[in-house]
């Protein structure tokens, strides 16, 4: 079998998530699967235009850098999928590809033409939607444009795939297609990538004193990752528990606001604004810290906490969306808080910082969880998924 997937970003381009995804799923495909991989996407200045990485075939088109405005964005993204029209086109006309994946809104219209092209089954993973990002305000440009294009996207998709059963009750809710449409496959996770790489004793000594505690909070500084809920919580516990400290890692374009509300809270003398940091330095950060909170708002899966469990980091995290499928009930491997209930929260941090006993019991349970989230099974379901379109069979259906 040979498949065609499509990413807007791609190693060594690494804007979230996504890229990470998408490059563990291909390399399992190839290695596990026998699957032949082919990833189209955007090169910039990085890397070579075509190159076989750990066995996947990795094609590049030549993109400027994109605009942070959101308007000047969307054009720029369709730019980006006449790009990797033209390239995809000489792609298929050279190979014969059975299957075309695209994940997200950022390719899709590539990857449909392409599909289409090559007479080959189309199929859609959706990661996030700009209604859930935007509290459903999609009527007006551009909000409106990307959920226009998502729900084109998921309509004439022969599979549609989330990353949790979250996820497949929104997409079917929202758009308006029936769940039989929309399998579920979660998202992996490979604890050997999170090897630290910093001496740890000198890393958590630039942040935290002997005797103080240390509080992580990763990810995109945006309104849904709930960032503001932690802040807003801390000062009663410095006030609680006395001697800890936070760490905020990742940028955004909440980060200004994020950071006036800590001076306002008189937190600024508590913790530090780390801005965007690398992979390398981010599996360090979990190895030092001694609790991460995940707090958003929306979250489609979770793998912060993940990555943190794995890292042996005790985390708590929101009661809801994809986070309550990585982090189930029952104080098992992680505390769960009131989504959106800072005050809630700030009695779990107190809670997981002063019960010694509760943190070792929880890492210990959370690194055999994790266990389950494995990259190997994520590339079985997908090419039992691919297989399933060539034969004509079902697709969707309860995971």
């Amino acid at each position: 079998m040979r498949v065609l997937i499509l990413s807007w970003e791609y190693p060594p381009i690494v804007e979230g998530g996504l890229a990470r995804h998408v490059r563990k799923l291909s390399e399992a495909l190839v290695r596990d699967e026998d699957v032949e991989v082919h990833v189209l996407t955007r090169g910039g200045e990085h890397g070579p235009l075509d190159e076989v990485r750990h066995g996947v075939h990795v094609h590049r088109v030549r993109e400027p850098q994109y605009p942070r405005a959101l308007p000047e964005f969307v054009r720029w993204v369709r730019r980006m999928n006449a790009d990797l029209l033209a390239r995809g086109a000489e792609l298929a006309d050279e190979l014969s590809f059975d299957v075309v994946h695209g994940h997200d809104w950022l390719v899709a219209v590539a990857a449909k033409r392409l599909a289409d092209r090559a007479r080959v089954p189309f199929v859609a993973t959706v990661h996030a939607t700009a209604y859930v990002r935007h509290q459903g305000w999609v009527h007006k440009p551009p909000q409106s444009d990307i959920h226009r294009t998502e729900r084109w996207m998921v309509h004439v998709a022969d599979q549609v795939l989330v990353c949790s059963h979250y996820m497949r009750d929104h997409v079917a809710d929202v758009f308006g297609v029936d769940e039989s449409r929309v399998s579920v496959i979660p998202n992996g996770i490979d604890p050997r990538d999170l090897q630290p790489v910093e001496d740890l004793a000198a890393l958590r000594a630039r942040f935290a004193a002997p005797g103080e505690q240390l509080v992580l909070l990763v990810g995109r500084l945006v309104y849904e990752k709930g960032f503001q809920l932690a802040l807003d919580a801390l000062p009663d516990v410095i006030d609680a528990v006395g001697r800890v400290r936070f760490l905020v890692a990742g940028s955004g374009t909440h980060e200004a606001e994020l950071k006036a509300q800590a001076q306002r809270l008189g937190l600024m003398e508590h913790g530090t604004f780390l801005g965007w940091i690398g992979d390398d330095v981010l599996h360090s950060l979990y190895r030092i810290a001694d609790l991460t909170v995940v707090p958003s708002l929306y979250e489609p899966f979770g793998l912060v906490a993940l990555e943190a469990m794995a890292s042996g980091c005790p985390c708590i995290v929101a009661d809801t969306g994809g986070l309550r499928e990585v982090v189930p009930p029952g104080d098992r491997v992680g505390l769960r808080f009131n989504g959106g209930d800072a005050e809630h929260l700030g009695v779990m941090i107190e809670r997981m910082l002063t019960d010694a006993a509760l943190r070792d019991r929880l890492v210990a349970e959370a690194f055999e969880h994790v266990l389950r989230f494995d990259w190997d099974d994520v590339a079985r379901q997908t090419a039992e998924r691919y297989g399933a379109l060539l034969r004509g069979a079902p697709v969707g259906g309860r995971s």
